[in-house]
Order: structure tokens, then sequence, then C-alpha cells
């Protein structure tokens, strides 16, 4: 009798446990039961939709064409360093500029497979279909490095310039030393010391984890305060009014924070095909660069394993911004600077 009770109960807890680890549906963006389409989409080679966004100059008299990576909690409304550039600036220059929503953020179909590499073909096939020619630039913010680090392992021929702004780092890279990206990991708040563990080494209890209420989930998803720095918050004041990030504080998720969020830690934190530090210089012949800037006081994206990784790729002109945060590329003051460097080489 007790056997048979002890198997029922089993049975009862397995039952829970599936239930509670599976995450929901997503909420596909024009679907009955889900949120509108209310901008372009493209239709990607395995029927997705990826929404994207235009900035700056007709794109039939631009100088330079760049693609935009957003970073994570964030959406094709949000344009990078062009956010804070004037746009007399962008004209001046002959900017056009496109963003999309990653896949699962915003309107873009959520992809299940999605990998570093997927990512990358994404962005191909997005210029390709905007007709941005044989090759245009790419520019990812925090968490959209992983594309730009995907471009230039997988499209590099395609690329004219590559820049990455407070690069999410994968603590799991192989080529980073074991003690350095140990310090640093460690350096975080248990709670996402937990949060990224369980992503990397269990990644079907992502949802679960952050959703429970047993233990604090990701402190980044809950955008607690005290783990941006003292001018990150200025920042985020500043732009409490802005209607584009609302827009992105409504729609980055609306699909589902599995296909968002979390999908987005599984693959950032997962196991990659190849470590950056790995990569040849996609630009041998100096036809093109590649950038990287990094501000000393991010208390996300630890500036000690930044400076390793550009250590070993010093075809990378890297830019390290005394007294910033994570949140610079948002700065009044570092939009204008970064964008000339990127494109023309001036400060």
């Amino acid at each position: 009798m007790l056997n048979r009770v002890a198997f029922v109960l089993l049975i009862v807890l397995l039952s829970w446990a599936n239930q509670a680890t599976r995450p929901p549906p997503p909420k596909l963006c024009g679907s009955p039961a889900g949120p509108p389409v209310t901008g372009p989409r493209i239709k990607l080679r395995d029927g997705r939709h990826l929404a994207y966004k235009e900035y700056g100059v007709p794109k039939d008299k631009a100088r330079y064409k760049i693609i935009l990576v957003h970073g994570f909690s964030s959406c094709k409304h949000e344009a990078g360093v062009l956010t804070s550039v004037p746009q007399d600036v962008v004209e001046e220059l002959g900017v056009y500029a496109v963003g999309f929503d990653r896949p699962g953020y915003g309107e873009s179909d959520p992809d299940p497979k999605r990998t570093v590499k997927s990512l990358a073909l994404d962005i191909e096939e997005l210029g390709d279909q905007l007709e941005l020619g044989s090759k245009f630039y790419v520019m990812g913010n925090s968490m959209g490095g992983q594309a730009v680090w995907g471009c230039l392992k997988y499209i590099p021929n395609r690329l004219l310039g590559a820049g990455l702004t407070a690069p999410v780092i994968n603590y799991w890279w192989p080529s980073l030393p074991a003690n350095l990206s140990t310090e640093a990991y460690y350096k975080q708040p248990p709670q996402d010391q937990w949060a990224l563990r369980v992503a990397h080494y269990l990644p079907w209890l992502t949802y679960w984890w952050n959703t429970q209420k047993l233990f604090p989930a990701s402190s980044v998803i809950a955008r607690r305060p005290d783990i941006f720095s003292p001018r990150d918050l200025v920042i985020f004041k500043k732009r409490s009014v802005d209607p584009n990030r609302n827009k992105c504080k409504v729609q980055a998720a609306q699909q589902g924070v599995f296909e968002a969020f979390h999908q987005d830690m599984m693959v950032g934190f997962g196991s990659w095909e190849f470590s950056p530090m790995d990569l040849e210089n996609p630009f041998p012949n100096n036809e093109g660069s590649v950038h990287l800037w990094q501000g000393d006081e991010d208390r996300l994206v630890p500036i000690t394993l930044q400076r390793y990784i550009v250590s070993k790729l010093p075809w990378i002109q890297f830019h390290e911004l005394p007294g910033h945060g994570h949140t610079f590329p948002m700065d009044e003051e570092m939009g204008e600077a970064i964008l000339k460097e990127f494109l023309v080489g001036k400060k």
C-alpha cells in the first residue's frame, strides 16, 4: 500500500515538474491570440518573420549602411548609438541604419533552433532582402554582441566594418583563462551566478528558474538598480520619458519571456561552436575595421575579461571609456563620437 502511494506521489511530482519547467506557447504576432504586427517584416529562409525599423537618410542616398543589433530586454525601437546622435550629424555623415527585433523579441517570430550562427545568417538575409549591397556594417550592443561575433565568424565576407559596444561575455568561452573568468564570475550577485549556471548547464530549467518564487532569479531581468553604475542610472532617468524606450518595455517580451529573455540567456551563455579569441582578422588588408568600446565602471560586463579578449585580438581597435558604465551608447556625450570613430575614424 505504501509503495503504491509513493508511486502515485512520484507521478504527481513528475507531472508537476514537467508543467512547471515547460514554458507556455508563444503568443505569435499576427496570430488570433497574439499581439498585432505594427511594422514591416521580412520572411526568412525557414518561414520565420523578422521585424525591422529604418533610421537615418534614405537608403539610396546613404554613404554608410549599418545593421544595428539590440541588447537584452530591448527591441528595434532603440537605435543603439544612433539614439543619442543628433539627426543633422546622421544626415551629414549619410548614415542609413536598420534595427531589427532579434528572434522572439518584439514582432520577430521566435526561433526554437536559434544559435549564434543562425542569428548571423538572419542578419545576412536581412541585408540581402533590404538590398543593402554585397557588404554592410554591423554594430551590436550588450547582448547584441553575440550577433557581431557570429558575423565575424560566419559571414566576414559580407562586412565593411563591425562594432561592439559593451558586448556581453560568455564566462564559458574555452579560450578565457579559468582564473580570470572565475574571478569575474564570482563578482556577480549570487542570484546572477545561479541564473547563468542554470542557463549554461541546465538550459531546460531556465524558464522555471526565472519564474519561480523560491529563490531570487536574474537581477538583470528584474533590472535591479544596484547592478548598474551611477552614470547608468542617470542615463536611465533621462531616457525614462523616451517613447521608444517605453515601446521596448511593452513590446520586447510580448510574445513570451522565454522566447525573448530566457532563450537569449541560453544562447549567450551556452556552449558556442567557437571562441571569439580564435577568430582571424576579417580585414587583413585594412579594407575595414573592428571596434570595441567598453566602460571601465561596467558592472555587467567585466572590464578585466574584455581587456584580455582584445589583447588576443590585436586587430580590434579597443576604446576603454573611463568613468562609464554599461549604457554609454545612449549617453549624449558618447553616441556621436562612437559613430564617427566607427565610420570615418574621427573622435
